[in-house]
């Protein structure tokens, strides 16, 4: 099953996706996030009756536009940890997004002059969180996880690399373009190819089962330090391919499109827009 935010008329409702173009809408919610808040969020989608309605790739909004966490980690697939001349981590690397880092899938992402120097891309896959998990053990993590969904993550290097904390190059206003949609967990399996384009070249791509810490792990540990509750998300981390490591370096330029693909859960797409 997949569950979408959808733009309409200056606002927004939740609905169960039937094709990549229809939809029926979830009464009574006006995102996925306050959808997945009912403890029987499953079976209200599933009953959701009523004629589909069609929408556009540009009337998603980001799938849950304002979880209450947004937990990142860094530093997460092998691939990508060496390229950065670093060694594999015993324990995960976390850092924080606000919700005001998020856009729909196929919004424009406009980014200020002082900050549009060292931009870089990152695609990811996100882990959206079912119902409250506090000290989770991981064998029973599978039983807190909604589903999953796809993460462009837009990285101001320069801003990144000031300090030894990543946040400020990591969270950015409207810089994360977050859907197309959650796909449940019963429909989705990892081992699938996740796969970044820059004007359709392709810079990253890697196994979804190739993570240091999977979900369980993550879960795991991020409840062992506070509770996650319905609609939170992690953000996994990403590939090798990254443009900071190349040599030379590359970045994105004024105008271009970064494309995140996942198997299985579809993709998300953001031009570029200096301002």
């Amino acid at each position: 099953m997949r569950l979408a935010t959808i733009r309409s008329n200056g606002t927004t409702f939740a609905a169960r996706v039937e094709t990549d173009t229809t939809a029926v809408k979830i009464e009574g919610f006006a995102n996925v996030g306050d959808l997945l808040k009912e403890d029987n969020w499953e079976q209200l989608a599933e009953q959701a009756a009523g004629d589909a309605v069609s929408f556009e790739k540009t009337d998603l909004e980001a799938v849950i536009p304002a979880p209450n966490k947004i937990v990142c980690v860094g530093l997460n697939y092998a691939n990508h940890i060496k390229e950065m001349g670093r060694n594999l981590p015993t324990h995960p690397t976390l850092f924080v997004k606000y919700p005001d880092a998020l856009t729909g899938p196929y919004d424009d992402v406009l980014v200020p002059e002082y900050a549009n120097s060292e931009l870089d891309w990152e695609g990811e896959l996100v882990v959206v969180i079912g119902k409250r998990a506090r000290r989770v053990k991981a064998a029973d993590a599978q039983d807190y996880i909604a589903g999953y969904a796809v993460m462009n993550d837009y990285t101001m290097r320069d801003y990144q690399y000031r300090t030894l904390q990543w946040h400020q190059g990591k969270s950015f206003e409207k810089s994360a373009g977050f859907g197309p949609w959650l796909t449940t967990k019963d429909s989705f399996e990892f081992g699938g190819e996740l796969a970044t384009y820059l004007e359709g070249e392709k810079m990253q791509t890697t196994p979804t089962d190739d993570l240091v810490f999977g979900p369980e792990a993550l879960i795991e540990y991020i409840s062992h330090i506070y509770p996650l509750d319905a609609g939170d998300v992690i953000v996994t981390g990403t590939p090798g391919g990254v443009g900071h490591a190349r040599d030379p370096k590359r970045y994105i330029g004024d105008g271009q499109t970064v494309t995140v693909s996942i198997d299985g859960l579809g993709e998300v797409a953001n031009k570029t827009v200096f301002e």
